[in-house]
């Protein structure tokens, strides 16, 4: 596929999955724009990379689908100067984006091939607001707090206590929730005060679980 074929499929995703769905946000619709999605993905998918579905990347994950992406990041109200927390950052194009949107993202992978290879990519893109780690997400990232938003790109039987407690006071924090692969929720939580949270319902969403400490067990999918 050639590249104006691609960015004219760009274009169209955005335009019949992201903005015909609701997403209002300018700036959010700039940055899917401009992030050419077929880069994060492996070569045989690349033909695949303006699907309106998710896609399989290495050790078991996925590439949420664009309108997802979209959503969320639309969803965690990004301002220029904010900083800004992913959990999950799979091939690193969810965190590509939110850099257009925000002054730095710092991006958590427990994979570490994925991790590697999304800073592999971040880097050759040219994305060098986003820093990636080789982390348990479900814990966060406390060197880093607080954010102005956290994106958790995984579902949780809850918000983690210790993710809450990682906002700024304003902060954005939206995740999937719920205790089974087919019955998640994903949720907007902000930070009123020191344990004041206000918490929305954005509908019916379907993620892979998030593993760790402060998420599922090992192995366990909900």
């Amino acid at each position: 596929m050639h590249g104006d074929d691609l960015v004219a499929r760009r274009e169209e995703m955005v335009r019949d999955q992201v903005a015909a769905r609701g997403v209002r946000d300018p700036a959010v619709l700039e940055a899917m724009r401009r992030v050419p999605r077929e880069q994060f993905v492996s070569p045989g998918l690349r033909h695949r990379a303006y699907d309106d579905a998710p896609l399989p990347i290495e050790d078991g994950q996925t590439i949420s689908q664009p309108y997802i992406v979209a959503l969320m990041l639309e969803a965690a109200a990004l301002r220029v100067a904010d900083r800004m927390l992913e959990i999950g950052a799979g091939s690193g194009y969810a965190s590509a984006v939110a850099s257009l949107l925000a002054a730095h993202v710092v991006a958590i992978e427990r994979h570490p091939g994925l991790a590697a290879s999304a800073k592999e990519r971040l880097t050759r893109l040219g994305y060098a607001k986003v820093e990636v780690h080789c982390a348990d997400g479900s814990g966060g990232w406390p060197d880093g707090m607080p954010f102005d938003a956290i994106l958790v790109a995984a579902s949780g039987p809850r918000v983690p206590a210790v993710l809450r407690g990682q906002l700024a006071l304003g902060g954005r924090l939206v995740m999937p929730v719920g205790h089974s692969t087919w019955d998640q929720r994903l949720v907007r939580v902000t930070r009123r005060g020191d344990d004041a949270f206000d918490e929305e319902d954005l509908g019916g969403v379907v993620f892979v679980p998030l593993i760790g400490a402060h998420g599922w067990p090992t192995g366990r999918e909900g």
